[in-house]
């Protein structure tokens, strides 16, 4: 659907500049920002990104100790399991299936709630990045910005001074 979406708008566009004349042609102004760019080079994805970081390094690291802890013990099961009683060898069996049922769950609520949190920070910078698009689009004259293409010439990408406006902006 989003796809199909796309496609009206764009057929629209190239309807409506297949209609202008010639003169009008020539002052519309179209410009590109690459979004993906902008989420690796400007400031404040940098700081969004080590904001993350930061926030979830604690539980990152938990994670793995409990990972590490789980093949340890796993490990030590496998070079003792032929030696021990059948009653002792299902209960650690047992035993560390839960652990690692658990070791999943927490890795999976890690991983959504990192995506949750990642997913909130670069719709921030997004929409930072959405206001300086328009600053820039209204100081500049642009008829048209598009964020996403199959190809543009590189002539309209004013991503460059998007990024610099956000950085400038951000500090």
């Amino acid at each position: 659907m989003k796809y199909f979406s796309r496609q009206c708008w764009l057929g629209v566009v190239l309807g409506l500049l297949s209609l202008a004349s010639t003169a009008q042609a020539e002052d519309f102004r179209v410009g590109f920002v690459n979004t993906d760019r902008i989420f690796r080079e400007a400031t404040t994805a940098k700081a969004a990104q080590t904001k993350l970081e930061q926030e979830f390094s604690r539980r990152e690291k938990e994670l793995n100790d409990l990972g590490n802890n789980l093949k340890t013990a796993s490990e030590k099961f496998e070079r003792e399991a032929p030696t021990l009683p059948e009653s002792q060898r299902v209960a650690r069996q047992k035993q560390l299936v839960d652990q690692d049922r658990e070791f999943q769950r927490k890795r999976r609520e890690f991983q959504e709630d990192l995506n949750a949190r990642k997913s909130e920070e670069l719709q921030q910078v997004l929409e930072r990045a959405n206001r300086v698009v328009k600053q820039v689009a209204e100081a500049e004259k642009y008829d048209l910005v598009l964020q996403e293409a199959v190809y543009i010439n590189p002539k309209h990408d004013i991503t460059d001074k998007v990024i610099k406006a956000l950085n400038g902006g951000a500090k």
